[in-house]
């Protein structure tokens, strides 16, 4: 019997494109937990905070900025896809705080110490070498900013779990060998890269979500905020 042939990479990134906001966003529960995380991670913050210049990597159709709780003058919108740019600038028309960049995660154009702020939810666990990527984005990073990270519990039970009631579905109707690509796209375990995170930053601020305690088989959630 000879093995399967490779799935098309280009036609799963079109039909991803095509159904983002319905497979992440569309106010199932999953979508739910995959919105409040963006707002978990803002807790944090408050209107009297200021980011004179932000980044957020591989922000995707740009959900993340309208949860963002404290001032800023810039906010630079990245993603390694343009027409899921095209969906952030769409967005965000009307704004000219916001600027656009495509960029590959793992080596940013921008020079040292650009940014007050880097913003990168469910980003990291896709990524090799992530104690890499997390040099990179510090590099950008000014003294004393702050890194800003959301990831799934993955493969945490609760997560799992979730997976399997929710966002599964929806991808297999849309046509996604839905198990197969996360199998590709989640190279990263939640607790490796938890481990990765402590091991590096010591002056951090995480929050697991729902239950609050440091324990990724009851979480779905981990979001930090950390001042390099």
């Amino acid at each position: 019997m000879m093995m399967r042939t490779e799935p098309d990479f280009d036609a799963y990134l079109r039909q991803f494109e095509a159904n983002y906001e319905k497979l992440n966003y569309s106010g199932n529960l999953s979508s739910r937990v995959l919105a409040h995380s963006h707002v978990v991670l803002e807790s944090s913050f408050s209107g009297s905070d200021h980011f004179g210049s932000v980044v957020e990597i591989g922000a995707g159709s740009g959900q993340h900025p309208a949860t963002v709780r404290h001032t800023y003058d810039r906010y630079v919108i990245t993603d390694y896809n343009d027409r899921m740019l095209d969906q952030a600038r769409a967005r965000y028309r009307d704004d000219n705080r916001f600027e656009y960049s495509v960029e590959d995660a793992r080596k940013l154009s921008f020079e040292d110490h650009s940014f007050d702020r880097l913003i990168a939810t469910h980003v990291l666990e896709h990524l090799v070498h992530p104690h890499e990527v997390l040099r990179e984005w510090t590099r950008v990073l000014k003294p004393g900013g702050t890194l800003s990270l959301v990831l799934p519990c993955d493969p945490g039970m609760a997560w799992r779990l979730g997976r399997a009631l929710g966002v599964r579905k929806r991808a297999e109707d849309a046509g996604l060998e839905y198990d197969y690509w996360m199998a590709r796209e989640h190279v990263n375990s939640i607790f490796n890269l938890v481990t990765f995170i402590n091991y590096y930053y010591k002056d951090r601020k995480a929050t697991w979500w729902p239950m609050r305690v440091p324990f990724a088989d009851v979480n779905l959630i981990y979001a930090v905020n950390i001042k390099v």
